[in-house]
């Protein structure tokens, strides 16, 4: 586990951009925190870099779940904001997308963690001043290498 401290918007963009050229097929990244952290922020640098159309990259607050195409790569994002039980993630296909084929980001996932996949990426996002303290929790020893991965480039 380490933290990154994001002075600016800018810092938050520059750190998802990173996570987006180490992230692998397959990979699984729960976006924790309250409103206005950055949890969509971090997406939206991610799957753009990654190459999905940045027209397209939006919250999936209403819709819970969106889906976008990158370079050779299917990025889900789900927000779980709008779910209030375990049996709703069954109703939107939760568990027939996350974690399979492609990158799978979700945020809220500390309203479900017990449905989450077993490994995965956990990112805390908190309030530091005017900035943001972004907090990597691996679960996984793939994702122990990821961090370790980040970490360097930070």
């Amino acid at each position: 586990m380490f933290s990154i401290n994001c002075a600016s918007e800018a810092d938050t963009v520059r750190v998802g951009k990173l996570l987006a050229g180490l992230l692998q097929d397959g990979d699984v990244v729960l976006l924790d925190g309250d409103l206005g952290t950055g949890k969509t922020t971090l997406v939206i640098a991610a799957a753009t870099a990654l190459g999905a159309d940045p027209k397209e990259v939006t919250s999936p607050t209403f819709s819970l779940m969106n889906l976008y195409h990158g370079r050779g790569i299917e990025i889900k994002h789900f927000d779980l904001y709008r779910i209030n039980w375990p049996e709703e993630l069954e109703d939107i296909g939760f568990s027939e997308y996350a974690g399979h084929d492609g990158i799978t980001f979700i945020e809220w996932a500390e309203l479900f963690m017990e449905y989450m996949p077993e490994e995965s990426l956990e990112i805390r996002l908190e309030r530091d001043g005017d900035g943001r303290r972004l907090t990597f929790v691996p679960h996984g020893a793939h994702y122990e290498e990821l961090c370790r991965k980040v970490q360097e480039k930070c």
